[in-house]
């Protein structure tokens, strides 16, 4: 998934020292933890730095990878793909704005966050009900994870 409006609302706080400060939702993170339990793995590819506060993030979660500031976000999409030995296909992602696009375009499950860009969400085969940072994350994974105890395939 993307970091900024997707795992938080996209807007940007900064202390007065010029720190970077983020808000997360923690439904989204309690259903990174229901994902992760049923066996699953999650990662972040986003385009700007705050390395340390993703980071941060991402390690309570159990997150397994993490590419900040990123110059070409499908170019890290194959690099994950192949640590984690999974085909485009059987994968999803979740994005907000024009440089997900490109992401969205080669995963077998693409989500939109409800506020996204209207051309991401031309791109989607799913756009959630809520917006980024409101549980949206949580949303496709109750989706995801839902679908899969309705699957005779489990």
């Amino acid at each position: 998934m993307d970091c900024d409006g997707v795992l938080t609302d996209g807007r940007l706080y900064f202390s007065e020292r010029g720190e970077e400060l983020k808000v997360f939702n923690v439904r989204d993170g309690q259903g990174i933890a229901d994902w992760h339990r049923a066996g699953f793995q999650s990662g972040i590819i986003s385009g700007r730095d705050a390395e340390a506060i993703i980071a941060k993030r991402a390690n309570e979660l159990g997150m397994r990878f993490l590419k900040v500031k990123s110059p070409d976000k499908t170019a890290d999409f194959y690099s994950i793909i192949k640590e984690a030995d999974l085909k485009p296909a059987e994968v999803a992602f979740i994005g907000d704005d024009v440089g997900d696009i490109g992401l969205m375009k080669l995963v077998g499950l693409p989500v939109a966050v409800g506020d996204a860009a209207a051309a991401v969400k031309a791109c989607a085969e799913y756009i959630t009900h809520l917006p980024g940072g409101s549980g949206a994350v949580r949303e496709v994974i109750d989706m995801l994870l839902s679908a899969r105890q309705q699957s005779p395939h489990n």
